[in-house]
């Protein structure tokens, strides 16, 4: 087949299936896949000890125990890219995280810093529900049929730099968990910084024509425009495996939002069974959900928000409270071992730790710091210049809204 026979967007398929191949994390020497955890614990506090400010380890809240214990920082993706950007010193900078965060490091740190994924396959399937190919066209096709000028793109952190960069190109911003009504109502035109609510806003945002067009989780837009006032006729769900994301010109002209058709694998998992079986078990129960869950689980917790917000809250609980949460389980343990005066325990029966963040281990940890010992940087992550500066953009709007 001839190269003008191949269509643009196959060929831009295969570029990204070849692009993401090169990635793949190269298989480890048999010394760390063999060696029992002391062994690897104690190569990891040498390799630390050696390196001393020139590195700077850094470990979300989903981490397992074994890796978390290293971490110079913990906290959530924003936080910690914030907090290796303060480290001049730090040469290198080791994010036990995922590939958005290790992206989002890149574009917050300093030429000079190197920022490190443990394990290349440690990646995000909300993330990847929102590949930049599918947002580009998903804007081409609804501009036939609306005015995409009276439309703000938002983007979850828990997204790529590429889909960053796209934002930060169309005027709009980044949010996190914990900010997200504050840049939607920047976005549908709000003045006032005041956390307004109800009728007056929405009736304010449908006057000014403004949409917000939002990926890649469904649920956090859906719960932050539900908490604001507006109700479920207000969205319209764009589905990027349908024609025009199987949305109608008449219902998209009466939504505020559009949203993408994207999930957390985890946080779907929880139900209102689950709560129901839990608040049956206990009394005087509380439950606490993060807004990646589903609406309907959001509507029965009686406390929702995001990770920082739900460890704030176990910290102010009453002594003895059972307390239910629907958020990932290495974070719920973690709780339960730091309050022993409180009942905690995951609502998923099965348990739900993130898969892809579950792939930073020991071994792979041992692997990268007793190589920097000796200046071998493997699995940095560097994010493209052009990239970097819309999606720096979009990151630097949101930081100026909130």
């Amino acid at each position: 087949m001839g190269d003008q026979a191949v269509p643009a967007d196959y060929k831009r398929f295969i570029e990204k299936k070849v692009n993401k191949m090169l990635r793949l994390q190269q298989r480890l020497d048999s010394s760390y896949e063999k060696a029992d955890d002391q062994t690897l614990i104690e190569i990891i506090v040498q390799a630390k000890k050696t390196l001393g400010e020139k590195v700077v380890v850094l470990g979300h809240h989903y981490q397992r125990d074994e890796v978390i214990q290293f971490a110079d920082k913990t906290g959530d993706s924003l936080a910690l890219s914030r907090y290796a950007a303060e480290q001049e010193k730090a040469l290198y900078v080791v994010f036990c995280g995922v590939e958005f965060m290790a992206e989002a490091a890149d574009i917050l740190t300093n030429d000079r810093q190197k920022v490190i994924l443990p394990d290349l396959g440690a990646g995000c399937s909300m993330a990847d529900m929102a590949d930049i190919d599918s947002v580009e066209l998903a804007w081409k096709e609804l501009s036939q049929i609306t005015d995409m000028d009276a439309v703000i793109p938002i983007t979850y952190i828990n997204s790529s730099a590429a889909i960053k960069n796209f934002v930060g190109r169309h005027n709009g911003a980044v949010c996190t968990s914990s900010n997200a009504a504050s840049v939607m109502r920047w976005a549908l035109g709000a003045d006032d910084k005041t956390g307004s609510a109800g009728p007056e806003l929405v009736r304010e945002a449908k006057k000014r024509g403004r949409k917000v067009f939002f990926f890649p989780d469904q649920h956090l837009a859906i719960n932050t425009a539900w908490k604001m006032g507006f109700s479920p006729s207000d969205n319209v769900l764009y589905d990027p495996e349908t024609d025009c994301g199987g949305i109608e010109r008449g219902a998209l002209a009466d939504a505020s939002f559009i949203l993408w058709k994207g999930h957390c694998s985890v946080h779907q998992r929880f139900t209102v069974a689950q709560i129901e079986y839990f608040r049956n078990r206990h009394e005087n129960s509380v439950v606490m959900a993060h807004p990646e869950c589903s609406n309907e689980v959001v509507k029965e917790a009686d406390t929702v928000g995001s990770t920082d917000a739900i460890i704030k809250a176990v910290a102010n609980a009453p002594r003895g409270s059972h307390i239910g949460i629907a958020t990932e389980v290495h974070l719920v343990n973690r709780l339960a071992k730091a309050h022993p005066d409180l009942h905690i325990e995951c609502l998923d029966p099965i348990l739900c730790p993130c898969a892809t963040m579950n792939r930073i281990d020991l071994p792979h940890l041992a692997w990268i710091m007793e190589n920097l010992t000796a200046d071998k940087v493997h699995n940095q992550i560097v994010v493209d210049e052009i990239i970097k500066e819309g999606a720096k953009t979009a990151l630097e709007k949101m930081l100026q809204i909130v």
